[in-house]
């Protein structure tokens, strides 16, 4: 029987665990060393990508901890030992799930970590374009600044006279949905997997369908996971149905939106505004799409109608921590045999 490729290291390191970070996150392992404990080896790369990885470092690996790679089938395929794959964070779309399952490798996420930051992020888009903050700063700004008095445009509304839709109501769905609530949004959402009655329990509305959302959002947030059924969700014939004026804000996943689509409305008009924390492609690559060119160029028809964040609406010093913390925890316990937090194949 072959000795496994980590026997030289004697035989208290052979009953070692080996969890991988192929991402250099943090400039220390005091944490992971607090969570895991003696019996875990943590190990840490400046990896780009997977593939970038040695054999040799993927051979005795058995937990493998990823941020913003990509996990295919070719790079689970390389690691042998491999046990527990742990997404840190709560999107799992760049993990192929089917592959780890006919490995019998676990997948699970963070989901508990961020909410309160993406809900407030989703929030002050939506408000910094509905009182026209984004507005009001790129026009008074520069050597010819606007007059001095506020303008009359769709985009500036009172709160208690516009419906809040919201697309997914998990965790940072309903989180939303109360800080809207707290603004004096009429607040709808659709989310065909929540079952009857979340709707009751926060005191808001119920669509049955994502058109009958759609017709009636005059601000509409995107909290839904990135699947099959997601991707392109929001084209042209979609983001039609908003009423005139509406304002769209993605803090969830950039293809869930048709960005063209989402251009060509705003240019038209029928969308007054857009705040968008993901995109497409991340980060953008040649050729971009016209609208982002359009608000890189600062065109005059875009002033104030469009803010872009670089996918950030999860960070703040404290969610940092939590990533680090809850998804060493997570790890530890897909190890142990007691997994939480598990991400299957059929999961949407």
């Amino acid at each position: 029987m072959a000795k496994p490729a980590h026997a030289s290291r004697g035989v208290r390191a052979a009953a070692m665990t080996i969890v991988l970070y192929p991402e250099r996150l943090y400039a220390d392992d005091y944490v992971e060393r607090e969570v895991f404990g003696r019996k875990v080896t943590v190990r840490v790369a400046d990896a780009k990508t997977l593939a970038d990885l040695t054999d040799a470092e993927c051979a005795d690996v058995e937990g493998l901890m990823t941020l913003g790679m990509w996990v295919r089938a070719a790079d689970i395929a390389r690691f042998p030992r491999l046990r527990a794959i742990v997404r840190m964070g709560v999107g799992y779309d760049r993990i192929d799930r089917e592959a780890a399952a006919a490995r019998d490798i676990l997948v699970c996420n963070v989901p508990d970590y961020g909410t309160t930051e993406v809900a407030d992020h989703a929030m002050a888009l939506a408000l910094a374009l509905r009182r026209g903050i984004a507005l009001h700063h790129d026009l008074q700004r520069g050597p010819a600044p606007a007059p001095w008095k506020s303008i009359t445009t769709p985009l500036i509304r009172r709160s208690n006279v516009q419906t809040f839709g919201i697309i997914g109501l998990g965790r940072i769905g309903i989180a939303v949905a109360l800080r809207a609530k707290a603004f004096g949004f009429k607040v709808s959402f659709f989310d065909p997997y929540r079952p009857n009655g979340s709707e009751l329990a926060l005191g808001i509305h119920r669509a049955r369908s994502l058109q009958s959302l759609l017709l009636q959002s005059d601000v509409l947030s995107v909290h839904a996971p990135l699947t099959p059924e997601t991707r392109g969700m929001l084209g042209l014939a979609e983001l039609s149905v908003l009423p005139y004026g509406a304002v769209v804000v993605n803090t969830a996943r950039g293809p869930i939106i048709d960005i063209d689509a989402l251009g060509a409305l705003l240019r038209e008009g029928h969308i007054a505004g857009a705040g968008l924390d993901v995109l497409p492609v991340e980060p953008p690559v040649a050729p971009e799409p016209d609208l982002l060119t359009a608000y890189r160029a600062g065109e005059e028809w875009l002033r104030g109608r469009l803010v872009i964040t670089p996918h950030s609406a999860f960070h703040t010093p404290e969610a940092w921590d939590d990533i680090r913390r809850k998804s060493a925890e997570t790890m530890a316990a897909a190890l142990a045999g007691n997994p939480q937090n598990v991400i299957t194949p059929d999961m949407f």
